[in-house]
């Protein structure tokens, strides 16, 4: 069973693919014993509901891959040789996190860690698979278009400490210093996004991560661009129940967005 679900477009495809890494919840059979029992129950660095925010994009033609597992069994948004994204000296949970994001202990004993070993089959089982696919979907579209838009999309709680000192902006769109995309589709997206009562930054404090990098490549018709959102727009004040009213605010805006985005393919 491949370890991601695919929603396919409800009309005419169009050259625009939504990747939601970090919302799965599952843990494989042979690694749930592993873990801490209370803590898998509701894994909390989830992005909680982040396909179901954006499931109005299969209506205009977009196609949606989401992980199925947690980021806990591997980060598929992460170097695969654990490189750092960033050179700032923040903390960021690892390829296969052995902490939360507060540095609770996710494994029941250190011997149940994930080895060199185990961290090369949790790769070849559960990341790469989600990154093929997503070659395979752009090679398809790029077939029929000019080119593609990548959309990695993200949730984060509105403050972690152990990242960043202050509370986060309420929207920041990354591309990584503008390598990842055209800057024509990085302008329209930054000016739908800030035609709202809603806080964007570019770039700051994230600038897209390994999917976003690894993807975007305007130069060879590839365009990506990642987005992170407070859970607080779409989500209870206790940052783990979906509010469909706060959810119906933030997805006009990301409609609006991506209809625009796409008028620019």
């Amino acid at each position: 069973m491949e370890p991601y679900y695919i929603i396919e477009p409800k009309v005419k495809k169009t050259p625009f693919i939504l990747s939601v890494p970090h919302c799965g919840t599952e843990f494989p059979s042979e690694l749930k014993g592993h873990y801490n029992p209370t803590k898998i129950q509701q894994p909390d660095d989830t992005d909680w509901f982040v396909q179901e925010l954006y499931s109005f994009a299969t209506e205009l033609g977009i196609t949606i891959i989401y992980a199925k597992y947690s980021r806990w069994v591997i980060d598929l948004n992460r170097d695969p040789e654990s490189k750092p994204l960033y050179g700032d000296g923040r903390i960021i949970t690892a390829l296969t996190p052995t902490t939360d994001f507060f540095g609770n202990k996710l494994y029941k004993q250190k011997e149940l860690e994930p080895s060199v070993e185990e961290v090369n089959r949790r790769l070849t089982n559960y990341y790469w698979p989600y990154y093929q696919k997503i070659e395979e979907l752009i090679t398809e579209l790029k077939s029929d278009f000019k080119e593609v838009l990548f959309w990695d999309a993200h949730s984060i709680r509105s403050f972690v400490p152990t990242i960043r000192k202050e509370k986060f902006p309420d929207i920041i769109l990354g591309d990584n210093d503008e390598k990842t995309a055209r800057k024509e589709l990085i302008q329209t997206a930054l000016k739908e996004l800030s035609n709202s009562n809603y806080q964007v930054n570019h770039n700051t404090p994230f600038k897209g991560g390994h999917l976003t990098r690894y993807f975007g490549s305007p130069t060879q018709g590839v365009n990506a661009l990642q987005l992170e959102m407070i859970k607080l727009l779409y989500m209870k004040d206790n940052e783990l129940d979906y509010s469909a009213t706060r959810a119906n605010q933030i997805r006009n805006v990301l409609e609006r967005t991506f209809i625009e985005l796409i008028k620019k393919l």
